[in-house]
């Protein structure tokens, strides 16, 4: 079989892997040459994201790329302790979730895919898409023609290839919330530790990452700001005056050494159409979740858009039945999704009292309430879905 994949981050890279691994002739098609794109600045990976790299043989190169986070913290607005969890995993799980540059993540799941067989073009777009009983036809940029049997769509948020299957489907709205994010130098921040304040202004992230202090400010506020009318200094700016009230934000936010380019957070209502015959989404071209488990629940389309590839001899029917094994987990990915923006939106009132539940429910049932996620096993489906 022969497959075309369409976009080359998380979710490309690593479909491009796991369809090698069952025999498939892969060549994926990627705008752009630098790995880390326009996106992001740092990722997390958690204990069923790591089970799905394992499985892919990408999981060492990844580790090495990356900093281990054992701990997760999580602080009120006045820097009261809320909580104290084994970060992405569930406590019994010896291996610890792993943050790193989303940059350096795709950089290492190309190199694998490249390793593996796949041919990996930059500097194309798909512009038209067509289907026939015999295969699928992607139509790009640069005036080239290619033709394969089955079309992944992992080309992100802005799907080109969502449109393709679905000219009604959903378009993505800003969610209320954008991110300034960046690195400091500054003593006194504990190793492998996941911190998230939430700030009276919005939630606020920081750990150690190779000597320097990664953080990002995810800021509410309803009005979409304008990216390109502010400089790196404005941006840094507005983030010590947002935070300026949070004692261990504002000094790290005021030792900050350098600024990612400033992203802004968006929604998509449940995608209806995932596949036709011979196309189908992974990733956030089907179901961006956010929730620190969009690079995850990529990798774990993955693999088992890959299992489906390997059972079914029809694609049709493969196409069939990774829809089928993904649908109920991704519905259940969305609604937790929803509820943590929700938390990051909150106003002063309801903060506090998010503050006061938190303080109460993590202890008691925060383990319980994620295993389905964390449990989550790509080799032999047996985490809850």
């Amino acid at each position: 079989m022969r497959a075309i994949v369409i976009g080359g981050g998380v979710a490309g890279a690593a479909t491009a892997v796991a369809l090698r691994r069952v025999g498939a002739e892969v060549t994926v098609y990627e705008a752009y040459d630098d790995p880390a794109g326009d996106v992001g600045s740092f990722v997390s990976l958690a204990a069923n994201g790591l089970r799905c790299l394992e499985a892919l043989g990408c999981l060492a190169p990844v580790q090495a790329a990356g900093v281990a986070v054992p701990r997760q913290r999580m602080w009120s607005a006045g820097g009261r302790l809320l909580g104290d969890v084994a970060r992405g995993r569930p406590a019994s799980d010896p291996r610890p979730s792993v943050t790193l540059a989303r940059g350096r993540l795709v950089a290492a799941l190309r190199a694998a895919a490249a390793e593996a067989g796949a041919r990996i073009v930059t500097g194309e777009r798909l512009t038209g898409a067509a289907e026939t009983a015999a295969g699928v036809t992607a139509e790009l940029a640069s005036g080239r023609e290619d033709r394969a049997d089955l079309l992944v769509g992992a080309d992100g948020l802005w799907s080109a290839v969502r449109g393709r299957l679905d000219p009604a489907a959903p378009r993505p709205r800003y969610a209320g919330l954008y991110a300034i994010s960046g690195a400091s130098r500054l003593d006194g921040v504990e190793p492998g530790v996941f911190n998230l304040t939430f700030g009276r202004n919005g939630a606020f992230i920081h750990l150690l990452a190779g000597g320097e202090v990664w953080w990002s400010a995810q800021v509410a506020d309803p009005r979409a700001p304008e990216r390109d009318d502010v400089d790196e200094a404005g941006w840094l700016r507005r983030a010590a005056e947002l935070y300026r009230a949070e004692a261990v934000p504002a000094a790290v936010i005021a030792a900050s050494t350098r600024l990612d380019r400033t992203v802004l957070m968006h929604a998509l209502d449940p995608v209806p159409v995932w596949r036709g015959e011979r196309t189908v989404l992974v990733g956030d071209a089907a179901h961006p979740v956010g929730a620190g488990q969009g690079a995850s629940m990529a990798l774990e389309d993955a693999l088992a858009l890959a299992a489906a590839v390997a059972a079914e001899p029809a694609v049709p029917a493969a196409l069939r039945a990774y829809e089928t094994a993904r649908r109920p987990r991704i519905a259940k990915m969305l609604g937790a999704a929803e509820e943590n923006r929700g938390v990051k939106r909150a106003g002063p009132v309801r903060r506090r009292a998010q503050a006061v539940a938190m303080r109460l429910f993590v202890p008691l049932f925060y383990e319980r309430a994620t295993a389905w996620l964390y449990a989550y096993d790509p080799l032999t489906l047996a985490g809850e879905q």
